[in-house]
């Protein structure tokens, strides 16, 4: 889109309280002229260079069903319970994965695995939920997502691209902007192969900007007995104009790259969704989850976490070797988790049932120090002994990472305040 045509967007959706650049640019001058002395152009600047100093990103790869530890990176070889999965010695002395991960082996110096996650939920749903959130489900509160946090402290509104974009397809019962509103729900990819769909503008130029009006006049008639979500619309409407028609959409081609490139991501849907997930990064996107299904190995578990494995080994690695030799590994945190663990014993389907007592997941940028583990379990994998990690404990890690700060608190509809986590300490070793 023109910068003519995205303030006409703007000043089309004005009825709806949609502020315009213009307005917005102005409105800064003078509180600036107001707060200092300084030129307000040098101010806005100014701060404007700091939030790109600062700002960090985070991606992650999320493994729905719950992966089991002891096939991915907490192999238990010497045990019965590890159920002869072989480990694979890494790059750094002293640190073995499961065979299935011989690409995140050679990359182990810039991974930390934390190896005593513990929660005391086993449904899916309300695992889900934790895991995302941070929180339990309440009927009272819809609490935002980890990505939705990260998209309003850390995302830049000036940007045409949306802060939050999930690749994979929508997650049962995880919600996303909540208390927020909806414009911190992410946009969700089904495929990373496809464009998103809906952003191919039915008609151009004046036609286009004659049909907003339109819209702007009907929203501002309508009684719809619902302000916030007759506020929420109009502004959807301009951000979902704007970005169809900005050339940042040709981040979302993964055909772009070179087949070079493709291939070293690989061929999964997966993998297509990490390539993705470096562009969207590149291009100023705050959050990016890349879901990847099927952990949910309740039968004949080793030759299908061995297949799934083989799906995410290969552009994970990928995926953090390239963050790092476009220089934004430190800025951005990778993290790879499911919503629990697996049982040590394998049950007489050949499986392994759910298992929150005792899980795995792995942290990678953004200030982590990698070539690490952190915590460890008994030698059946049955007890966490050493470190243990709790979910609100990894959640503020996470924020910990990205300069966000955990105790800051959103309120929700009914005036409650509610932290972004309540409890848990930053894990200090993956930043030692």
């Amino acid at each position: 889109m023109s910068p003519t045509l995205q303030h006409r967007v703007a000043v089309a959706t004005q009825g709806g309280r949609v502020v315009s650049r213009r307005d917005f640019i102005g409105n800064a001058a003078a509180a600036a002229s107001l707060a200092g002395s300084a030129p307000w152009w040098e101010t806005l600047c100014a701060s404007a260079d700091e939030l790109r100093t600062r700002r960090k990103a985070c991606i992650l790869l999320w493994m729905q069903g719950g992966p089991s530890q002891f096939e991915t990176f907490s192999p238990k070889p010497q045990h019965p319970n590890g159920g002869g999965v072989k480990a694979l010695s890494t790059n750094v002395p002293g640190i073995e994965v499961s065979a299935n991960f011989p690409r995140c082996a050679e990359i182990a110096n810039r991974l930390a695995i934390v190896r005593s996650l513990a929660s005391k939920e086993g449904n899916h749903q309300r695992a889900t939920y934790l895991l995302h959130h941070g929180h339990l489900p309440m009927a009272s509160v819809q609490h935002p997502t980890l990505g939705a946090n990260a998209a309003r402290h850390l995302g830049d509104a000036s940007r045409h691209l949306p802060n939050y974009v999930r690749i994979g397809g929508p997650l049962a019962n995880a919600g996303a902007g909540g208390m927020l509103g909806v414009q911190y729900d992410p946009l969700v990819l089904g495929s990373a192969r496809r464009p998103p769909e809906n952003t191919r503008p039915p008609v151009e130029g004046e036609r286009f900007e004659r049909r907003l009006r339109l819209m702007a006049d009907l929203q501002a008639n309508a009684a719809t007995g619902d302000e916030a979500s007759a506020a929420d619309h109009p502004r959807l409407v301009a951000k979902a104009a704007e970005m169809i028609f900005s050339p940042d959409m040709d981040a979302f081609d993964i055909g772009r790259e070179t087949e070079a490139v493709r291939e070293a991501y690989g061929e999964s849907e997966f993998a297509a969704g990490c390539l993705m997930a470096r562009r969207l990064i590149e291009r100023g996107v705050t959050f990016v989850e890349v879901v990847h299904r099927g952990w949910d190995t309740h039968l004949d578990n080793f030759a299908k976490s061995s297949e799934l494995a083989a799906e995410v080994d290969q552009p994970m690695a990928q995926l953090v070797v390239d963050l790092e030799a476009r220089g934004l590994l430190d800025s951005t945190l990778v993290v790879w988790m499911g919503e629990f663990g697996r049982t040590p014993r394998i049950n007489p389907r050949g499986g392994r049932d759910h298992y929150p007592r005792a899980f795995n997941g792995v942290l990678a940028g953004a200030g982590i120090r990698g070539g690490q583990v952190v915590g460890a379990t008994d030698p059946s994998g049955s007890e966490v002994v050493e470190r243990p990690v709790t979910v609100n404990d990894l959640f503020r890690s996470v924020y910990h990472a990205l300069g966000v700060d955990a105790d800051h608190e959103n309120v929700s509809r009914i005036g409650r305040p509610i932290k972004l986590v309540d409890g848990g300490e930053v894990v200090r070793e993956l930043f030692s």
